[in-house]
């Protein structure tokens, strides 16, 4: 049956799982969290053989039949993982998941992690899930639900906070739970059993992250590259790795790229906005940084990232950090892209 994350945990608690155990949803901290929480507690109920199929074009489902086929060599109980990326299997591996569901076993769980779900991926296999074992998905969070969640996971951790301040936290992070987990356990560990108003939280939360890449990336949309260089110059002193950091910068770049596009084509821009999860706090920044360039100048930024990375990563020639500043200073001034064509550092439009 599908569960919300409340009847999920009630469900894990019990003395015996059901056979079959999905997972899903687009945000990693959620499924990497309720995945964890699977394995936790079948290892407490002696599933102690761990077998995991990472799903691609190529693989056999073969190997899932024999994982049921085959008796245990170590373990009276096994965990078999089965890793769905784009949450669709496929005709044979729909198949072979119904087949798994309706044959069950006492001594076998199957935990699916599908890390992309949406109405269209609820097809005969999910139907089997829900009819012989456990669903949960983790839907996109809106707006009104961060606070909330916020507020749970620092009273998880012994602290207490108004209103106002769990407010701050949430406006600061902006939608990112990776970043929100990340602070409520510097701020559990710093200061355990605290209880924090607006005035505590503002100042504990500017303390703890003085340079960081979303507020390099706020600087870089704002335009204002001397403050956007100080901090890619601090991140670089506090140890951060080039590699890591494009993530976040490639992923803004690209959204920014295809709300240019839809600029330029006249489309809706608060639209486009609302689909690429851009939250109200963060659509001025944005809006700004359009005004500063065309869909071309953006392309020529996400191929810059692009080229930064295999620099980083030891596939290219270049030093990965000065091609970083550039990066950024052309970002913040995209007019000065054409100077960087006309040198050979990126690509002529």
């Amino acid at each position: 049956m599908a569960m919300n994350p409340a009847q999920f945990s009630q469900m894990l608690a019990r003395e015996r799982l059901p056979p079959v155990i999905l997972v899903a949803g687009s945000e990693p901290l959620l499924l990497l969290e309720s995945a964890d929480a699977v394995r936790q507690r079948a290892r407490a109920l002696g599933y102690s053989e761990r077998t995991v199929f990472d799903v691609d074009s190529k693989f056999d489902w073969n190997e899932l039949h024999m994982a049921y086929a085959s008796l245990s060599l170590f373990a009276t109980r096994k965990l078999v993982e089965l890793r769905l990326p784009t949450g669709k299997p496929g005709k044979e591996g729909i198949e072979a998941i119904v087949a798994a569901c309706e044959r069950g076993s006492d001594d076998t769980l199957l935990l699916i992690q599908a890390e992309d779900w949406s109405r269209s991926h609820e097809t005969a296999w999910f139907k089997a899930v829900e009819k012989h074992g456990a669903a949960l998905i983790h839907w996109p969070m809106k707006p009104t639900e961060l606070p909330k969640w916020i507020g749970n996971r620092l009273a998880a951790r012994g602290l207490r906070a108004d209103s106002d301040a769990v407010a701050i936290l949430a406006e600061r992070i902006e939608g990112n739970l990776l970043a929100a987990a990340q602070e409520v356990d510097k701020l559990a560990l710093l200061h355990p059993g605290a209880r924090l108003d607006a005035e505590t939280m503002q100042s504990l939360v500017a303390d703890s992250a003085r340079y960081d890449v979303f507020g390099l990336v706020d600087a870089a949309l704002a335009g204002d590259a001397p403050h956007a260089l100080r901090m890619l110059v601090g991140l670089r002193a506090e140890g951060a790795q080039v590699p890591a950091m494009l993530g976040w910068i490639g992923q803004r770049l690209l959204i920014l790229a295809r709300l240019a596009a839809v600029q330029a084509n006249g489309g809706n821009l608060g639209a486009a906005m609302q689909r690429a999860g851009l939250w109200q706090s963060q659509q001025d920044l944005y809006k700004r940084a359009l005004s500063r360039g065309k869909p071309g100048d953006f392309e020529r930024l996400v191929g810059m990232c692009a080229q930064i990375d295999k620099i980083s990563k030891g596939r290219a020639a270049g030093d990965a950090w000065r091609e970083m500043e550039r990066l950024i200073a052309a970002w913040c001034a995209p007019k000065t892209l054409a100077a960087l064509a006309s040198d050979g550092i990126v690509p002529a439009a």
